[in-house]
């Protein structure tokens, strides 16, 4: 599904016109109907932020099946050769290659937080993003990872 789809998506199931999500948003109506339209994309900070104001996963807005990206740094991992290994050699269902190998995560003794600032440049490359909007994504999406969630549990205890 498209983004442009997505968020007409979420505009309707919210029950609103163009109007009423650009004023939720703080944009203008011209601003929603571009996206709904496909012309332009939202930023990362706003993407964030209808996620928040909708209660919608990161996941779901990036239409992001949980079997087809790492659960580590959020990568799709659509082919056997990109999964990572487990400690006896088998393929990791959850993990890419570069994330985790042979059953140990290739960044073991990182926090989340360092792990995005590690990341950060690659994907901005990758995404064709700033530096800014890599980290905002990371620390919006990374959270929800079956990785760091325990992590970020244990941090609010």
């Amino acid at each position: 599904m498209t983004m442009s789809n997505t968020i007409t998506q979420i505009r309707a199931a919210a029950g609103l016109t163009q109007e009423e999500m650009a004023r939720k948003l703080s944009v203008t109506r011209q601003a929603v109907s571009r996206w709904e339209r496909g012309e332009t994309m939202p930023g990362i900070d706003m993407i964030k932020l209808i996620c928040v104001t909708f209660n919608v996963s990161l996941e779901r807005f990036f239409d992001m099946p949980a079997s087809h990206y790492c659960q580590c740094c959020g990568m799709p991992i659509p082919s056997h050769e990109l999964h990572g290994t487990e400690a006896d050699g088998s393929e990791s269902a959850d993990y890419c290659k570069w994330c985790y190998d042979h059953g140990a995560f290739t960044a073991e003794n990182v926090d989340m937080d360092e792990f995005i600032e590690q990341t950060a440049d690659l994907t901005a490359e990758a995404q064709g993003i700033s530096r800014e909007e890599a980290v905002s994504l990371g620390a919006t999406l990374l959270p929800h990872l079956k990785r760091w969630r325990d992590e970020t549990r244990m941090e609010r205890l």
